[in-house]
């Protein structure tokens, strides 16, 4: 997959997840803008991809704020000229059970899973429109498909992903852009990493190939689908879960 001279955001990538997609799109030859709201976890991924050889640029925004993604979008235009991929990643967790979740958690978890996807995308699509290319990559979730107890907010946003992405898709497909979803499973990162054992064990049970997938695993698919290789790829939901969806079915 060959992404020399495309220019991408990724949202959230100050770590986990988006730490490994924005390292593979850089291995691939994309220029990366690099998005989170602490500085030292923004900056030391820009480190890692000019250690490459490659292009980075940290941008500090909260996706849920207008200012601050028009802000992202147009300080990637004004570095690189053009934006390509735009991979919306940043997310949050704010988990209760239904009967105890506040107003907070709830608007603060779709203000930033969904609302930031809407803002980011809508941002980046003027300039996509334009150069009739381009690629919108958004990370929804297993729990978007299947729900959560405990995850009512977080399901409705990752839910809301997929709709929105199927919309997107057919509103711009005409343009030369494709706009896919990829739903992970259980991916080990820092927020799996603090469930508890027996609960990590009741998890894998669960997942057919019985593992916990990597960020790498993500990325990976990511990069495939911002690639030319994907060109007839559109309104799609990617599973990248162990196979954990079909066995909920």
């Amino acid at each position: 997959m060959d992404l020399s001279n495309k220019v991408a955001i990724v949202t959230g990538s100050g770590r986990g997840i988006g730490r490994a997609i924005a390292l593979k799109l850089a291995e691939a030859g994309a220029s990366v803008v690099v998005n989170d709201i602490e500085a030292k976890t923004v900056e030391s991924v820009v480190g890692e991809i000019k250690a490459m050889g490659r292009s980075g640029l940290a941008v500090l925004a909260d996706v849920s704020s207008a200012e601050d993604v028009k802000r992202l979008v147009e300080g990637a235009v004004s570095t690189y000229g053009r934006v390509d991929i735009l991979v919306n990643n940043a997310g949050i967790t704010r988990d209760r059970l239904l009967l105890r979740m506040t107003d907070e958690d709830w608007d603060r978890v779709l203000n930033v899973n969904l609302k930031g996807v809407f803002l980011t995308t809508r941002a980046a699509l003027k300039y996509m429109v334009k150069q009739r290319w381009g690629r919108i990559i958004s990370l929804s979730s297993i729990v978007g498909l299947v729900g959560n107890p405990g995850q009512a907010n977080y399901a409705s946003a990752k839910a809301g992903i997929i709709g929105f992405t199927r919309t997107v898709a057919k509103e711009v497909a005409s343009r030369g852009i494709t706009a896919n979803a990829i739903a992970p499973g259980f991916i080990d990162t820092e927020m799996t990493e603090n469930l508890e054992e027996n609960l990590r064990q009741e998890v894998r049970k669960r997942i057919p190939l019985g593992y916990f997938g990597l960020p790498r695993d993500v990325a990976e698919a990511v990069a495939f689908l911002a690639s030319e290789e994907a060109r007839y790829i559109t309104g799609q939901v990617l599973g990248v879960d162990g196979g954990m969806a079909i066995s909920w079915l």
